[in-house]
């Protein structure tokens, strides 16, 4: 099939009256996800996950996507009223966008939020539509050896790229490979680690960690920090949305360069939206002829990593649907959802399942349409949301966690596994220990160790396999550097830490 009938495919399947209803309501959630501070998208996906146990592949899909890229739109919302970001992406858009709107332009701050994303995520979507199938169609030449490899590169660098110690990333990595192992041995099936409790028999469910790690825990940490505040309406009315000339032309190359930016992060495991907001922020500071408006109302520090964050959103579906590793726990669970309906996550999905990924990205392109044309008249109820106080929004969201994860096999002992998971998540958070890694082990696990064992198998237990094959070779060496990069900031960081004097007290 050419480009246009696999366009023409997907478009008819993305608008069939199922998957667009799930694209909308996707969406929608999505922007009130991301526009609550401390509710965050990991959550509400999590919260919905169960779902997808009734439902069909794409609609599922479409529906947890829709989560994710909407809340980007949201999160920007709360940054430039309240100062207060709605998801860790959105947290460079406080810089600049709430000066804005003190300033009395938060109506086009929140525009070009808008407009910003919706260009950073058609960028996104376009590389997603002739890159996606153009490695899918090189990762079929891929055997177990090389499949191996990826999933430990990618484990290495989602856990030493992204923020935080290097060293904490990599053991909640390897208590997420725990995690997985639980249950029944695939080949002997032999158990193990289940305590001798027999409903872990089957392994620890997927919706009962993420619900815990990202649900239970968020409410714990959330719900003594979260306040409703009071919001400037005036500023965000219609007529105030309206940018002069000199707003566009100063946004223009930002958006662009932005959006090459997040493109390229959103592919590489453990960067995403949140560092790709970084990036574009820091580049356009130090190409900019007006590096003291920056932190001031700078339009360019709201419309670069607004496009950076929605590109990266479109792209990390790249390495997720084509090689079937995702670099963010929301890409986990996405890959979980393919899991629990059958399908094999891989370069097959782009041949096998061509109206499941096809389908997808047409809704892209809706969605977006859709966030572009709701995100500016839903203004106000998003205001009202942000004054609902947060203590009536939490039992609510407990008693979804507890139904939900309780409808995906009727048993009680479901949402025990989600109560210590939330005790887990919310502990590790007092330590500083990352959570995301934990759930990327979790997922990656049981397919690092199929692969390894048929690697093992092929090569009748020859380890060197590993080095013999060019392609993990290569891989593997980039794991190791990757490794040595990250031992080596965090001596450089302990170093510098010691070397500072100890401030004086008055």
């Amino acid at each position: 099939m050419g480009v246009l009938d696999n366009l023409a495919l997907g478009l008819q399947t993305a608008l069939s009256l199922q998957n667009l209803a799930f694209c909308v309501f996707g969406v929608s959630l999505g922007m009130a996800v991301g526009v609550i501070p401390g509710l965050g998208a990991i959550a509400a996906i999590s919260m919905l996950f169960p779902v997808t146990y009734h439902l069909e592949l794409t609609p599922a899909l479409v529906m947890l996507a829709g989560i994710w890229y909407g809340s980007s739109y949201g999160g920007s919302t709360a940054s430039i009223l309240l100062n207060i970001p709605g998801t860790p992406s959105s947290v460079v858009t406080c810089i600049d966008g709430y000066p804005m709107g003190q300033q009395g332009r938060g109506g086009v701050a929140l525009l070009m939020t808008a407009v910003a994303s919706f260009f950073g995520g058609s960028v996104g979507i376009l590389l997603m539509m002739f890159f996606g199938p153009l490695i899918a169609s090189y990762a079929r030449e891929l055997g177990a050896v090389e499949y191996f490899a990826l999933i430990v590169l990618g484990l290495v660098a989602a856990s030493t790229v992204a923020q935080g110690s290097a060293a904490k990333s990599l053991a909640m990595v390897t208590l997420g490979l725990i995690f997985g192992t639980v249950g029944l041995d695939m080949y002997t099936g032999a158990e193990r680690l289940t305590l001798g409790i027999f409903e872990l028999s089957d392994g620890i469910s997927l919706v009962a960690l993420a619900m815990g790690l990202f649900g239970v825990s968020e409410i714990i940490s959330s719900v003594r920090q979260v306040k409703a505040a009071e919001v400037g309406k005036s500023s965000v009315g219609l007529r105030a949305m309206k940018p002069t000339r000199e707003d566009v032309r100063r946004s223009a190359l930002p958006m662009v360069r932005g959006a090459a930016i997040g493109s390229f992060f959103g592919t590489l495991p453990g960067t995403g939206p949140a560092i790709s907001a970084y990036m574009a922020y820091a580049i356009e500071k130090r190409l900019s002829r007006r590096k003291h408006e920056f932190g001031k109302g700078a339009i360019e520090g709201i419309s670069a990593p607004e496009a950076a964050n929605n590109a990266a959103d479109q792209t990390s579906f790249i390495p997720t649907l084509t090689l079937g590793i995702p670099g963010s726990p929301t890409m986990a669970l996405i890959l979980g959802a393919l899991i629990i309906h059958g399908i094999t996550p891989g370069p097959q999905l782009v041949s096998e399942q061509a109206p499941v990924f096809w389908g997808l990205i047409m809704s892209f392109w809706i969605g977006n349409l859709l966030l572009l044309v709701l995100n500016i008249p839903l203004i106000g109820v998003w205001v009202r949301l942000l004054l609902l106080p947060y203590h009536f929004v939490y039992p609510a969201v407990l008693t979804f966690i507890a139904i939900g994860v309780y409808s995906v096999n009727n048993n009680v002992f479901d949402i025990q596994v989600v109560l210590a998971f939330g005790a887990l998540g919310y502990l590790l958070r007092l330590l500083d220990f990352p959570t995301a890694p934990v759930l990327l082990g979790f997922v990656l696990g049981p397919l690092l160790e199929e692969n390894f064992r048929r690697a093992m198998l092929i090569s009748r237990g020859d380890p060197l396999v590993f080095v013999q094959h060019p392609i993990s070779a290569t891989v593997l060496a980039l794991a190791a550097a990757l490794l040595v990069l990250g031992a080596w900031s965090a001596l450089r960081q302990a170093r510098q830490g010691t070397a500072l004097p100890t401030p004086e007290t008055d």
